[in-house]
């Protein structure tokens, strides 16, 4: 079920910067050269496809061949419009509860220019050749959300964002439950140990031999198996220091014939 939910997201991701209908002939021409091949006729899905239609019937009769694109002199809203056509041709997003994966798949001839193109925009991404293909990374989920946004995804990315701030907080939720979990089992543990002392020395006449201190301490225990030494210690009144010193004696007393003194 959440395996479908991250892909439903990332589609609508691809969904949302297909829809995009740049302002300006020039972005609009970059988005084409980014879209490459599938501005050609060879888009890899329907949405993509459908997008190489609606630019070429918006240039002009001149420019329907998908011209090269001039990174070094081009403006930033032409580069960004000319990196949303190269991932929407190239690039895929995948989500998962580790975190957000991104990458673009293209020609070893490519792999190198792309790089730099994507550095050149401050987002950083690793090289590597996977079966004769260049794969560039990133893994760093601020880097990908800065990255969807620069291309002009928004609704999707604050739904990115919500269930990463959802997963942070199940996340702490987590760890503080099994902390007090952990707690609460060495806690019960030790009270369960104290208890048995306890009895041990009554069953052997000897809790009365205690200080009144120690005794009120083992009482209060056998009433609240569950409790900690510091409530423990609202209950009596006492310091916590003084109700960990009780126990130590109550033991003491148990594992010897003499009570340990106050």
């Amino acid at each position: 079920m959440a395996d479908s939910r991250e892909r439903e997201l990332a589609q609508a991701i691809r969904a949302e910067l297909a829809a995009i209908d740049p302002p300006r002939a020039c972005c609009r021409a970059a988005e084409r050269a980014g879209l490459g091949a599938a501005a050609q006729g060879h888009a890899r899905s329907p949405v993509i496809a459908r997008l190489a239609v609606r630019l070429a019937e918006e240039a002009p009769e001149a420019d329907r061949e998908a011209a090269a694109f001039d990174w070094a002199e081009a403006r930033d809203h032409c580069r960004a419009s000319w990196l949303r056509g190269r991932f929407l041709a190239a690039g895929s997003l995948s989500l998962g509860t580790r975190g957000a994966h991104l990458e673009f798949v293209v020609d070893p001839g490519e792999g190198q220019t792309l790089h730099q193109r994507l550095e050149d925009a401050s987002f950083a991404t690793s090289m590597r050749t996977r079966r004769g293909r260049t794969v560039l990374t990133s893994k760093r989920t601020d880097t990908i959300l800065t990255f969807l946004r620069y291309c002009g995804a928004g609704a999707a990315v604050l739904e990115i964002e919500s269930r990463l701030v959802m997963r942070q907080l199940q996340g702490h939720l987590n760890r503080v439950l099994n902390a007090e979990t952990a707690n609460l089992e060495r806690t019960v543990a030790s009270s369960a140990r104290q208890i048995a002392l306890i009895e041990q020395l009554e069953g052997e006449g000897r809790l009365g031999q205690l200080s009144a201190v120690d005794q009120s301490v083992a009482r209060a225990r056998q009433a609240a198996p569950e409790a900690s030494f510091t409530e423990l210690a609202t209950t009596l009144g006492l310091s916590r220091a003084r109700v960990q010193r009780a126990f130590g004696r109550i033991e003491t007393a148990a594992l010897t014939d003499t009570p340990a003194a106050d």
